[in-house]
């Protein structure tokens, strides 16, 4: 196999000076010095906390053949195996756009407010079963991620799966055009970083520029099971999107999801597409997996892949850490059971994992429920925290935490609906989970179900992280 990239490559691709650098191949790709592997080009982005200038040195004593720094950074450093360029991060799309611009592979873009990287990783599980697939790994989907990804993408890759998000309007347009996707998938559209938009109207707006960046003759897969399809559909459209295939539980879905069973920590599906019925099963519970799955399928068979292959890699599907991924921890017999739903969480996301988490029956004790904080609600954060009253009680929780400031108003709805219910379960509040990890540590037993599940700014992948740790 050809090396990803040649040092003379990314000198072209960036226009970049090479100084102390000889022509030589390059493995990988990375901004992290602490991810060097031998022959790999370290890039030095410039973040919100920390400059990878800093860390230069580190990276070439670990192995990098070769460095992207900045004009200001050679210029009081000095130095050999740098590439010299103006401003490294636009280097970094440079490379994007280089490796996009000689692949031949069939590219996807996932976008949504709930999903992306489950359904990015569903997609990436039936691609691969045809053929090599390259693919964003954990959420490297921003302005920094998306460009990295593309860089890392190799030439002989059949299959790219990209994820792409945002918080702000105008995000997803210079990234989408960077990848320049076959198809564009819509997860769905919900109540997520309202404290940057005045509806959610607005996000759908903004999850819409993902179409602005579509191959010509390209593909718009969308969700319908939401109340903006009409607006994704108008976007769509006035982008000149030539096809649209949507799916869902709506019968008038063009990939429709009826039968739905659960099968223990299971899911089957019937899935019917243009009068073809295909038995889809999953190692993973929930209805949203489902709809994230069949969104893979209705990929799958618009690259062309066999739909027996596909559903057949599906089958091995479960979901990743921190997105429902469910683990028996101790004894057989005994387990403590842990739902981790801690990477993040908006009102979507939080409303399908706790009609999830009804479903689950603790293996012999009780059924224990923490939740933090949904951040970037912005002024109806506090009412769409309180909202979820109805849902936390149906999940059959016995005792319930509560982490972070705006938290506080689900604790409020939570005890003044206690004061009439003798059965209420217990609700506690904690203002960091910091201050809740060794209390609900010590109050946690074999046998016992606990979901963690919030934003990925309350931390509470740490307390999950400490769960696995004690049981």
């Amino acid at each position: 196999m050809r090396p990803l990239w040649t040092v003379a490559e990314v000198v072209k691709a960036t226009g970049g000076r090479p100084e102390g650098l000889s022509d030589g191949p390059l493995s990988a790709v990375s901004i992290d010095s602490r991810e060097i592997f031998p022959e790999a080009l370290f890039v030095a982005i410039k973040g919100d906390a920390l400059d990878g200038h800093d860390y230069v040195l580190k990276a070439l004593e670990a192995g990098a053949s070769a460095a992207i720094v900045s004009e200001a950074y050679h210029a009081g450093h000095g130095g050999d195996r740098l590439i010299v360029v103006p401003d490294t991060l636009e280097a970094l799309r440079q490379l994007g756009r280089a490796a996009r611009a000689r692949s031949r592979a069939f590219i996807v873009a996932v976008t949504g407010s709930a999903g992306k990287t489950t359904t990015k990783e569903a997609i990436r599980t039936a691609l691969s079963a045809a053929g090599e697939t390259h693919y964003s790994i954990k959420s490297f989907n921003n302005h920094w991620g998306v460009p990295l990804m593309l860089a890392r993408l190799p030439v002989e890759a059949q299959f790219g799966v990209f994820e792409i998000g945002m918080n702000h309007a105008g995000e997803i347009t210079p990234l989408v055009r960077l990848v320049r996707p076959h198809v564009a998938v819509i997860t769905t559209v919900a109540a997520a970083h309202l404290e940057f938009f005045n509806s959610v109207a607005e996000i759908a707006e903004a999850k819409a520029e993902i179409f602005l960046g579509l191959e010509p003759n390209g593909t718009a897969v969308l969700n319908c099971d939401h109340d903006y399809l009409h607006v994704l559909f108008a976007r769509a459209r006035a982008a000149g999107v030539g096809r649209i295939v949507t799916y869902g539980y709506d019968e008038s879905a063009d990939w429709w999801i009826r039968g739905v069973t659960q099968l223990g920590e299971q899911m089957a599906a019937d899935v019917r597409h243009s009068g073809a019925a295909h038995h889809l099963r999953l190692r993973v519970p929930g209805r949203h997996m489902v709809a994230n799955a069949v969104a893979a399928l209705a990929v799958a068979d618009l690259a062309g892949e066999d739909m027996a292959v596909a559903l057949g890699a599906l089958g091995q599907f479960g979901a990743p850490e921190g997105r429902g991924l469910t683990l028996r921890l101790g004894p057989d017999k005994k387990p403590l059971l842990l739902v981790d739903e801690s990477y993040n969480a908006n009102v979507a996301s939080m409303s399908a994992a706790l009609e999830l988490y009804a479903q689950v029956r603790p293996p012999a004790g009780r059924k224990v429920l923490v939740l933090g904080d949904m951040l970037e609600m912005g002024p109806q954060g506090p009412v769409l925290h309180a909202g979820l009253a109805d849902a936390v009680l149906k999940s059959g929780a016995d005792r319930i935490h509560l982490v972070g400031p705006v938290m506080r108003a689900l604790d409020a709805e939570l005890r003044r609906r206690a004061a009439s219910d003798r059965e209420a379960p217990e609700v506690g509040h904690s203002e960091t989970v910091e201050e809740l990890a060794e209390p609900l540590l010590a109050a946690l037993a074999y046998g016992d179900a606990v979901m963690v599940k919030g934003s990925k700014g309350v931390r509470l992948a740490g307390l999950v992280a400490k769960i696995r740790e004690r049981f």
